[in-house]
């Protein structure tokens, strides 16, 4: 039988008495605090395992190399048996290869002929390489002292059976499957994947190619928000968009809760006339609204509708972009079973100037170039041009803050948050 987690408590977002503006890490904490895995363990082939978290500490069911073998082409012999200056043992007859072991034992004094993943036979510890030897059909003749374990690999010495060779909560890698195969697993027990529901809001919106008549916009948010949800390694499920209705939205919104783990929106997040995403939430008893201390990006509507959770999202593409990276895929990551995740971050030296205000955390789009970091020319919301144009963010804090080419600054490239 699959157990299932329970669900998320109706408080999960909840923010604590007399909060109001909400600093970033604040807000990151109460995330991790109170949100928990949604998602059911299985079992995948291994072929289908890159990308999906896995939902247990995987144990080595096999050493690796299972056997002492050796690296290279040569000659095997035990180094015991030989000294300094020129060597010149005598030679068995038959040879080592990899996957056809030589059956016998050598003798002490003696060599057999090994070749690159041979298991060593019995009574060989060290081996010679083929260019440092000479040889004819009864002897092999070679400069010592040679190393005891010379040109070898210890059984175990990459990993031994039963260590750990994966950890729970890991996004599998295809390096990982490599060795997760060379251990001995066929299949992998996985959680099964978050399903990211994501959906536009606004009579403002049309899909990109439609004709948009005047106040109208293309819709760039759904795009991008599938996309980050697809790269990130989610199933990414398109809900399509809803016009300032408030019955059809909830009709979506219910049938979404139904087929998805959490549901993006973006758009109808803040508190005006039209903004029911927020309203809705709100009628459920179930709205929390966090004004994020946070440039760019400010409200962000939580709740949980049909025990889903619903991150409302700023319209503005930059903002749901920001937002999503630092709330969002934190979050989701949690609820699928990889635990909290933090980006990497790295300090490099300023390409630009800048005056910075206390009160508001900022990310400004940046990239590297000449080993500096470089920010768009805009720091304007609107500016979707600046998300393509940029590689990364640099992040600056909640304080004041005065900058100048050369000073170090905090530079998270986009590859830190699964992009």
């Amino acid at each position: 039988m699959t157990l299932k987690p329970p669900p998320l408590s109706n408080d999960c977002f909840a923010l604590p008495p007399g909060v109001n503006w909400t600093p970033v890490d604040d807000a990151l904490r109460l995330l991790r605090d109170r949100l928990t895995r949604v998602v059911a363990p299985e079992s995948v082939p291994l072929l289908a395992a890159p990308g999906r978290i896995l939902a247990q500490d995987l144990p080595a069911l096999r050493a690796n190399p299972a056997e002492a073998n050796t690296a290279v082409d040569g000659y095997g012999f035990a180094a015991a048996h030989t000294g300094g200056g020129d060597i010149s043992l005598p030679l068995v007859q038959g040879r080592a290869a990899a996957g056809k072991p030589f059956a016998g034992t050598v003798p002490p004094g003696h060599a057999i002929r090994v070749l690159t993943g041979a298991a060593l036979p019995e009574g060989v510890d060290s081996v010679v390489l083929d260019e440092d030897c000479a040889t004819d059909a009864h002897h092999v003749a070679f400069r010592g002292p040679v190393k005891p374990g010379a040109n070898t690999r210890r059984a175990g010495e990459d990993m031994n059976k039963g260590a750990t060779a994966l950890a729970q909560g890991r996004r599998i890698t295809p390096s990982d499957l490599a060795l997760a195969a060379a251990t001995g697993h066929a299949t992998l027990p996985v959680y099964s994947r978050l399903r990211v529901g994501v959906l536009s809001t606004g009579d403002e919106i049309v899909p990109a190619g439609t004709t948009a008549a005047s106040g109208q916009i293309f819709d760039a948010n759904r795009p991008m928000l599938l996309a980050m949800a697809t790269r990130m390694g989610f199933d990414a499920i398109d809900l399509g968009h809803v016009p300032d209705d408030r019955a059809t939205l909830r009709a979506r919104l219910d049938a979404a809760a139904a087929d998805v783990d959490v549901i993006l929106t973006s758009g109808g997040a803040s508190a005006g006339d039209e903004d029911h995403v927020s309203a809705l939430l709100r009628e459920t008893g179930a709205l929390t609204e966090w004004r994020i201390a946070l440039k760019p990006g400010r409200p962000l509507a939580l709740g949980l509708w049909g025990g889903t959770p619903v991150f409302g999202l700023p319209g503005n593409p930059v903002a749901a972009f920001t937002c999503t990276l630092i709330f969002a895929r934190p979050a989701m990551d949690l609820l699928a079973g990889a635990g909290w995740s933090e980006p990497t971050g790295f300090t490099v030296p300023a390409a630009f100037a800048k005056s910075k205000k206390p009160g508001r955390r900022e990310y400004l789009r940046a990239r590297i170039r000449d080993g500096r970091a470089k920010v768009f020319r805009s720091e304007g919301s609107g500016r979707i041009s600046g998300l393509s144009w940029a590689e990364g963010l640099v992040e600056l804090g909640d304080g004041p803050c005065e900058i100048a080419p050369g000073d170090p600054v905090r530079y998270i490239p986009f590859g830190s948050f699964g992009l």
